[in-house]
């Protein structure tokens, strides 16, 4: 062992280090997965010098003996001749070698890991050839979840193999398998199912986040609430929530449709003539982009006074440049400073849809000319400015 004397004498911990890191990389399971023959592995030695068996005799022995054969049964340990008038001749470790490879998986303490590596990858040729080929290019990611491997396997196997219409995740029919299994292993199943689907199993036009629709699995539906502002009912009810690709025309009379993101504000939401009111749910607003029917009908939003409000208003009219807003002006905001609360995380996005008025207001927002992160919630604003709002619009026609 060297001591602080003699900083860069190889030690035998060195030697495990140095291929701890090819075990790490992959390097020796991709061999063996190759097929590649065993060549015996050299290992050169930095030991001491002519002279440090004079002038460093105790560290010197001291290495030597780190070296000794019956602690390394698992190298063979190559010598060379050292030494000098004063020291005589002496045979110093020179080169470790590795003459096989159950050496080194026993040296490195990984002869089971092996041994299941070498079980998985025999499996994946007798069942999916395609998924054995990248197991052997990436190793390491298969021994990091070799306790969840076969249940991986059977996953991609199941998928490979499917030739139905499509189905929900939830049907998807594999032992122990459950959609908190697929969400939690969504990363390396996409990875695994990109190797081994052909290219018109997969929609390369949906993010790799997104599994179910990136794999042609049917993806849980949209559903839209709305309500119908009136006397008028739709097979009795006033109030509906429905499928968005259901949806695919206004209900009869309709020709104005309000979208409102609080829900509260949704239920309390004025009676008006031929409208409906949809809770547009934050963000979820693009779900509105699925009925284009809404090109042909007055659109009116109304959000909260706050950067991301004014940002699902700019989505909102990147799908219908015809939407209207109401209630999201200067005047609104400063006419309830007392009810201001804190916007958690502003959006400094660009928003090019807006008109200039909103626009000088989110510019205003972002940049703190009200204070930090001013907010005003749809729910704060006074509830005679609605009716206004709504008369104005009565007597503003397209």
């Amino acid at each position: 062992m060297a001591t602080t004397n003699t900083p860069n004498w190889t030690t035998p911990r060195d030697i495990v280090a140095r291929l701890r890191k090819r075990w790490d990389r992959g390097d020796y399971l991709t061999h063996l997965a190759d097929g590649t023959d065993w060549e015996p592995l050299d290992i050169p030695l930095r030991g001491p010098k002519a002279g440090d068996i004079t002038r460093h005799y105790d560290a010197a022995l001291a290495w030597a003996r780190s070296w000794a054969p019956e602690a390394h049964q698992h190298v063979r340990i190559e010598y060379r001749r050292l030494g000098g008038r004063l020291a005589g001749v002496n045979d110093v470790p020179a080169r470790v070698w590795i003459d096989r490879r159950e050496d080194l998986w026993r040296l490195l303490g990984v002869t089971s890991t092996v041994h299941r590596y070498e079980a998985l990858l025999a499996a994946a040729h007798e069942t999916l050839p395609r998924l054995a080929t990248w197991m052997a290019g990436h190793p390491m990611k298969v021994v990091q979840r070799e306790a969840d491997w076969p249940r991986l396997e059977a996953t991609v196997r199941w998928i490979t193999d499917y030739r139905g219409p499509a189905v929900y995740l939830r049907q998807l029919d594999v032992p122990g398998v459950d959609t908190k299994f697929i969400e939690h292993h969504r990363a390396i199943l996409t990875t695994l199912l990109e190797h081994c689907l052909p290219d018109d199993r997969i929609d390369t036009e949906a993010g790799r986040t997104d599994f179910a629709t990136r794999f042609r699995f049917l993806r849980k539906p949209a559903y839209l609430r709305f309500r119908l502002l009136g006397s008028k009912t739709l097979a009795g009810f006033s109030e509906l929530t429905v499928r968005a690709d259901e949806f695919t025309s206004p209900p009869p009379g309709i020709t104005t449709v309000y979208v409102v993101e609080n829900e509260t504000t949704y239920l309390a939401f004025p009676n008006q003539p031929h409208s409906i009111v949809i809770h547009g749910g934050g963000y979820a607003v693009t779900q509105l982009s699925a009925l284009p029917w809404l090109d042909n009908v007055r659109l009116v939003y109304w959000g909260d006074l706050d950067t991301h409000g004014l940002a699902i208003l700019d989505r909102l009219r990147r799908a219908f440049p015809h939407t209207q807003s109401i209630l999201m002006n200067r005047n609104v905001l400063l006419a309830h400073r007392d009810q201001w609360v804190k916007e958690d995380s502003p959006t400094h996005h660009q928003l090019g849809t807006l008109t200039p008025e909103e626009a000088d207001l989110h510019e205003s927002l972002v940049e703190g000319e009200f204070g930090h992160n001013v907010r005003l919630e749809q729910e704060r604003v006074r509830y005679h400015l609605l009716e206004e709002a709504l008369n104005d619009l009565l007597h503003d026609p397209q």
